[in-house]
C-alpha cells in the first residue's frame, strides 16, 4: 500500500485543518488519532494525517510521538512527510516546533526543511520573516495573551533560533517572485551554508504555489495548512495523484446538534457572542472554579443541554471567557488544573450527549477537540467538505452507533463570526 502524503499534526484541529486543504486540493484524506493499533481501510486514500496532542507537552514526549507517527507513515509508503503546526507558530522557547523538526530530519536522514506557517486566506502571512495575523504583527494580535504558548515575538527566524541548535535562515518574497527554480536554487545555496531550517515568506496563494513547486521532492516539509492546499497540484503534475471528482464526500448527517467550546481566542469569543445573540436561551457557561467544587455544575450543564436537544433546539456549552476571567481561574487553580477541569467536563458531556442522540457535534479549540475525540474513542475521521477556511466537516463511526457521527473540529482562531450557526446549515 502506498500513500502520497503522510502528515504529522501537533494538535487535533490543526490536523483537520490540513486535511481540509488536502481535500480541497483533490486528495482523498483520512485523519487518524495517534498511531493506530490496527490499520484503517486506506484502499481509496491519497493522504493520511496523524493527529497528535504534542503542541504543549514536554519536548521529549512530542519527539517520541512524532517519530512513532513518522515510522508508521513510512510503512504506508508515504512519498513525502508534512509536519503540521499552527499558522500562528504556537510554541515556547523550549519548542516544540524546533525539536520535533530536528528529530524528524534526523530520522529521515535529511539535512534541510522549510518552515511555511502562512495561511493567507485566513489572514496569516509572513513578510521578511515576520508573521502577521491580519494587519497586526503576531505579538500584537492577541496571541501574546495565549495561556499556554504566548507569542511575544513576530520574527520567526529569531523565534525558531531559540528552539534549535542549528542555523535558521530565510527565503524572502524577492526570491519567491522569481519562481520555483530560483527558490530551489536559494534553498540549495542555504543548504551549502549548512542552514537547516528555512523560514519562508508567503503573502498570497502564489507564494505557496511557488514553494510547493520548489519543495515537492523534499523528504520533509513543515508549516501550516496553506501549503497543504498547494502541494496536491504538484503531486498530480508528477503523476502521483489521479483526478478525483468529489474527494470529500460524506454520508448524510443525522441527530441533534451540539456546540462545545473551550477556546478563549478572540474569534471564538465573537462566535459565542453571535450564537447567544441569535439564541439567548441556548447557551450554558462552564466555570472551572465551580467545576472544582463538586459535580453539581457539570450536572447542571448536562441537564441544560439534554433539555435543549430533546426540544431539537440549538445548544452551546462553553468555557470560553475573556483573558482576565481566565487568568483569575488560573491564579486560583493553576493553569494545568483549570485547563484539565474544562477539558474533562466538555469531553464527558460529549460522551453522554452523543449517547443520547447528538449526531452533529462542533468543537472549538485544539486542546478541547483533542480531549473530546479521545473521550469518544474516535480513531479515524473521514474528511468532508469545508465549512470555513481551515475547518471541514468530518465523520467517524462509533461503536454501538448505526449512523456515523458528524464532527467539526475548529481551531480557536478560525471561522467567521456566525460559524456556530452556519456550520449546521451547510452540513448535508
Amino acid at each position: 500500500m502506498t500513500i502520497v502524503l503522510g502528515a504529522i499534526a501537533d494538535d487535533f484541529t490543526g490536523a483537520t485543518d490540513l486535511a481540509n486543504n488536502l481535500v480541497r486540493g483533490g486528495m482523498r484524506c483520512v485523519q487518524v488519532i495517534g498511531v493506530p493499533d490496527s490499520l484503517p481501510d486506506l484502499s481509496d486514500v491519497d493522504a493520511v494525517v496523524v493527529a497528535l496532542k504534542s503542541r504543549s507537552c514536554a519536548s521529549e514526549e512530542a519527539i517520541a510521538d512524532s517519530v512513532a507517527a513518522l515510522d508508521w507513515l513510512r510503512e504506508l509508503g508515504a512519498r513525502q512527510i508534512f509536519f503540521k503546526y499552527c499558522s500562528t507558530f504556537d510554541s515556547t522557547d523550549q519548542g516544540n516546533i524546533g525539536p520535533v523538526a530536528d528529530a524528524l530530519l534526523d530520522h529521515l536522514g535529511a539535512v534541510q526543511t522549510i518552515m511555511v506557517p502562512a495561511f493567507p486566506i485566513n489572514g496569516r502571512t509572513v513578510y521578511q520573516g515576520h508573521l502577521f495575523v491580519g494587519d497586526r504583527l503576531l505579538n500584537d494580535s492577541g496571541m501574546q495573551h495565549h495561556p499556554l504558548t504566548p507569542m511575544t515575538d513576530a520574527d520567526l527566524v529569531r523565534v525558531l533560533a531559540r528552539q534549535t541548535p542549528h542555523t535558521v535562515g530565510l527565503i524572502n518574497r524577492a526570491v519567491l517572485t522569481q519562481g520555483p527554480e530560483a527558490t530551489r536554487q536559494r534553498l540549495a545555496d542555504l543548504k551549502a551554508d549548512e542552514v537547516r531550517h528555512v523560514i519562508c515568506d508567503s503573502v498570497d496563494e502564489s507564494d505557496l504555489e511557488t514553494l510547493a513547486g520548489a519543495t515537492v521532492d523534499l523528504p520533509l516539509v513543515t508549516g501550516g495548512s496553506g501549503l497543504g492546499q498547494a502541494l496536491p497540484a504538484q503531486y498530480r503534475h508528477k503523476g502521483w495523484l489521479a483526478d478525483i471528482s468529489k474527494p470529500g464526500r460524506l454520508e448524510p448527517a443525522s441527530g441533534s446538534a451540539l456546540v462545545l467550546s473551550g477556546s478563549c481566542s478572540r474569534a471564538t469569543l465573537a462566535q459565542v457572542d453571535d450564537f447567544l445573540t441569535r439564541s439567548p436561551e441556548g447557551g450554558f457557561a462552564i466555570d472551572p472554579l465551580a467545576l472544582s467544587r463538586d459535580n453539581t455544575h457539570w450536572q447542571d450543564a448536562h441537564d441544560f443541554a439534554l433539555s435543549r436537544i430533546e426540544q431539537n433546539a440549538p445548544v452551546l456549552i462553553y468555557a470560553s471567557a475573556d483573558p482576565e476571567k481566565v487568568k483569575t481561574a488560573q491564579a486560583k487553580l493553576g493553569v494545568a488544573k483549570a485547563g484539565h477541569l474544562v477539558e474533562q467536563a466538555l469531553s464527558q458531556l460529549a460522551v453522554s450527549l452523543v449517547d443520547k442522540g447528538v449526531g452533529r457535534l462542533l468543537v472549538a479549540g485544539g486542546e478541547t477537540s483533542g480531549a473530546v475525540v479521545s473521550a469518544l474513542g474516535i480513531t479515524a475521521l473521514r474528511i468532508g467538505e469545508q465549512i470555513d477556511p481551515g475547518v471541514p466537516w468530518t465523520q467517524a463511526q462509533l461503536e454501538g452507533h448505526a449512523a456515523p457521527l458528524s464532527l467539526a473540529l475548529k481551531s480557536g482562531n478560525f471561522g467567521g463570526v456566525d460559524f456556530f450557526t452556519r456550520a449546521f446549515e451547510v452540513l448535508p
